[in-house]
């Protein structure tokens, strides 16, 4: 499949997410940044970058494994911690989540993964507190048209520096960036069950959706004109429907206007 339409000059990109990053920080009142390590691609790329912009010393990186995550999670957030040197915390979040479960032993995945989601960003909140520093955001492009990614979980933070680069995107910035290989190869996930993969759960490869998704969206393309382009009809109709449904993830709460001065509208 040919991905040149989603091809970025890496070191051009770096450079404007680095003055992103500075200078958002230093506006909010803050020195120092805080970002949830999982050990996968987006969130390695993300710390590189804020060792980058900030320096090691003023960057926090929390890995908050939970019972069934992936060693190999471990192991790349540790590799990702020893490369850039920043301060780190490992914070273990099953005892919190299984307190919560034993009231509802019948719960599914789906509501399993969201509380893990949601008790970790509490904890980078938290941390941000003692720390006095800003949430970073570790969602790309690609999940967060898509909604994959739960709402006051994964997509909090103050702010985000790779939110308009897709997955494959990031995989191109994160090689310049020089994260470890096995780390920019391995297959995404969210480590939220043994065998989990953010593919196998999509139903299609972030290489086909990408290109979909910047048709879609940053060409404005219609479905016909997507078919003459020659994507399925049935695939992108099913993936602007999942888009158009997680309008909501993207939002800030719609606050009814009352007041002549409403915030938001």
């Amino acid at each position: 499949m040919k991905l040149e339409e989603l091809k970025i000059n890496p070191e051009s990109v770096c450079e404007l997410l680095v003055d992103f990053i500075t200078e958002e920080i230093s506006k909010a009142g803050f020195k120092k940044a805080i970002v949830g390590l999982s050990g996968g691609l987006d969130s390695s790329a993300v710390t590189y970058l804020l060792a980058k912009a900030m320096g090691a010393r003023n960057v926090i990186a929390v890995f908050m494994p939970y019972k069934t995550s992936s060693p190999e999670s471990r192991k790349h957030a540790e590799l990702v911690m020893k490369k850039t040197r920043v301060k780190n915390y490992q914070i273990d979040i099953t005892p919190m989540v299984e307190a919560y479960f034993e009231k509802f032993p019948k719960a599914d995945r789906n509501r399993q993964g969201n509380k893990m989601a949601r008790e970790r960003m509490s904890i980078l909140y938290d941390l941000s507190a003692s720390e006095k520093a800003l949430v970073i955001g570790t969602s790309n492009k690609s999940e967060l048209l898509l909604g994959y990614g739960t709402l006051y979980g994964d997509v909090a933070c103050a702010i985000n520096p790779i939110g308009d680069l897709y997955k494959t995107q990031v995989r191109q910035l994160a090689s310049f960036l020089e994260v470890p290989h096995q780390i920019i190869k391995k297959a995404p996930t969210a480590d939220l069950w043994v065998g989990q993969t953010d593919e196998g759960e999509l139903g299609f490869t972030y290489e086909e959706v990408d290109r979909l998704l910047y048709y879609m969206v940053d060409r404005r393309k219609s479905i016909s004109q997507l078919v003459k382009l020659g994507f399925e009809k049935s695939f992108a109709e099913k993936v602007e429907k999942i888009v158009r449904l997680n309008q909501f993830k993207r939002s800030l709460p719609i606050i009814a206007k009352i007041s002549h001065r409403t915030m938001g509208v």
